[in-house]
C-alpha cells in the first residue's frame, strides 16, 4: 500500500460535496471557490563559479481568496456592522468531511483580512459571484 493510499477515503479523494467553509464563525453556504496558499521567497546564493552554492530563504506568506453567491456577501456585510469587510480580521475554517468517513481534514486560516470587494454582473449571467482575495497570518492544517 503507497503512502498516499492512507488519504483516500473509501479508495476516492474528497470532492467539492465534502467541503465546509466557516468565516469569522459564520457557516457559509453559497460559496463556490476557496483556494490558499503558502508562500516563500526563495533566492539562489552564488559565489564562485556560475552555480549557485546554496538557496536562501526568505519571508512566508499566506494568501487566498472565496468566491461566494451576492446573498453571502450580503450576509457577511450585515455581520460586519459598521465595518467594511476590508476593516474586518476573520479566521477561515476549511474542512475536508466526507461522508461515511472519519478521514476529516481541518485547514484554518488565521487573521485573514480581505484585500479587494468587487461586485459585477454581466448580461447573461443567472446569479452573482463575487471573489474576495485575502492575506494571512498563517495557514495550519490538521
Amino acid at each position: 500500500m503507497a503512502l498516499s493510499d492512507l488519504f483516500l477515503i473509501n479508495g476516492r479523494e474528497y470532492e467539492w460535496a465534502d467541503i465546509s467553509l466557516n468565516v469569522g464563525g459564520i457557516d457559509i453556504k453559497g460559496f463556490r471557490n476557496v483556494n490558499y496558499k503558502e508562500s516563500q521567497e526563495k533566492e539562489p546564493l552564488h559565489a564562485k563559479g556560475n552555480k549557485p552554492r546554496s538557496i536562501q530563504r526568505g519571508n512566508k506568506t499566506y494568501s487566498g481568496s472565496l468566491t461566494f453567491t451576492q446573498s453571502e456577501i450580503i450576509a457577511l456585510k450585515t455581520a460586519a456592522g459598521s465595518l467594511s469587510l476590508l476593516d474586518i480580521k476573520v479566521d477561515i475554517i476549511v474542512a475536508y468531511t466526507p461522508e461515511n468517513s472519519a478521514k476529516i481534514r481541518v485547514v484554518t486560516i488565521l487573521g485573514a483580512e480581505f484585500t479587494d470587494i468587487e461586485e459585477k454582473m454581466a448580461q447573461g449571467d443567472k446569479f452573482m459571484e463575487i471573489e474576495l482575495p485575502f492575506v494571512a497570518l498563517d495557514i495550519i492544517a490538521a
